[in-house]
């Protein structure tokens, strides 16, 4: 089947709102993205205490939507494994691991980030408090 393929501005707005979906569906379903949400909230709120700088929110800004992006994906992949395999596959329970593993590494990633971006603010405000 020969689909159309010219640009349509109505066609972009209904894709902007299946991704709308997808993410609504994601945060409504997914108990893990409730606590990178809740991470979220802790690390904006310490980079507003700290006063990040325009580089460090980068790093800080990448590292959350490395996280959120990897999660997603995770929850696509399990889902998508359950549809195509729903009885029990030894092969199909290894790309979950693997998707699992990959927000695993992200959510590492991220800490490493946080702890490059925020360990010298955190020493030099204990160094103010000592002094």
């Amino acid at each position: 089947m020969m689909t159309d393929k010219r640009f349509s501005i109505s066609r972009r707005i209904k894709s902007f709102g299946y991704a709308f979906k997808g993410i609504f569906i994601v945060f409504k379903t997914q108990h893990n993205i409730w606590i990178h949400s809740l991470a979220i909230i802790i690390v904006l709120t310490a980079g507003f205490i700290f006063k990040l700088n325009a580089p460090e929110w980068g790093l800080v800004v990448l590292a959350i939507g490395l996280v959120l992006v990897s999660e997603m994906i995770n929850t696509a992949i399990e889902w998508l494994v359950d549809l195509v395999s729903p009885d029990y596959s030894e092969k199909a329970g290894l790309i979950k691991d693997v998707a699992a593993g990959a927000v695993l590494v992200a959510a590492l990633i991220s800490v490493i980030i946080g702890i490059i971006v925020f360990l010298p603010k955190i020493s030099k405000a204990f160094h103010l408090i000592a002094e």
